[in-house]
């Protein structure tokens, strides 16, 4: 994964003063990148029994769109608050520069079925950690949860304690 980490660019002050973001956008543009990161996570959940793929508003979207078309398992969305227009569930939560509400579909996830959750990155957690409080509700089992980056010195994994964590890239 070394040639998909230097295809990741930091970007400095955004989306505020002191914040060193991770653009992926860069990674995910390349051809051969791309293909190797949706490689690796299929080769990850092949044999796991994913029967849907959540993936967090808005990055997470592309990695978990391709991974569920890879692995056969039904794609959801969990979004910010107000952009899914059927019945939902939804949860506020703090992260590192702000707060915020995400939401999911009441009906998204059947009681039982076998869940991977994905986003891009892995800062502090919070994001994450409500995204996992909204699949639980529904009655779904986080089989595992992913990023593609997971930033270590923010110990978001501590947020996730209770599951299953896995990245393709540490910074």
């Amino acid at each position: 994964m070394e040639e998909v980490r230097k295809k990741i660019r930091d970007i400095p002050n955004f989306p505020k003063e002191g914040i060193i973001f991770k653009d992926i956008t860069t990674a995910l543009g390349d051809p051969q990148s791309f293909k190797r990161i949706i490689d690796k996570l299929t080769e990850r959940y092949r044999d796991m029994k994913i029967d849907k793929v959540v993936g967090i508003d808005a990055r997470g979207f592309i990695l978990a769109g391709a991974l569920a078309y890879t692995l056969g398992a039904g794609f959801v969305p969990i979004r910010k608050s107000g952009k899914l227009p059927h019945t939902t569930k939804k949860i506020s939560y703090d992260l590192e520069y702000g707060s915020n509400t995400i939401e999911i579909h009441e009906d998204a996830i059947a009681p039982g079925e076998r869940v991977l959750i994905i986003d891009d990155l892995l800062a502090t957690g919070g994001t994450m950690e409500a995204g996992a409080s909204l699949v639980t509700q529904l009655g779904g089992e986080i089989v595992e949860i992913a990023f593609m980056i997971d930033l270590t010195f923010l110990e978001g994994k501590k947020k996730l304690k209770e599951h299953s964590v896995f990245s393709l890239i540490e910074f």
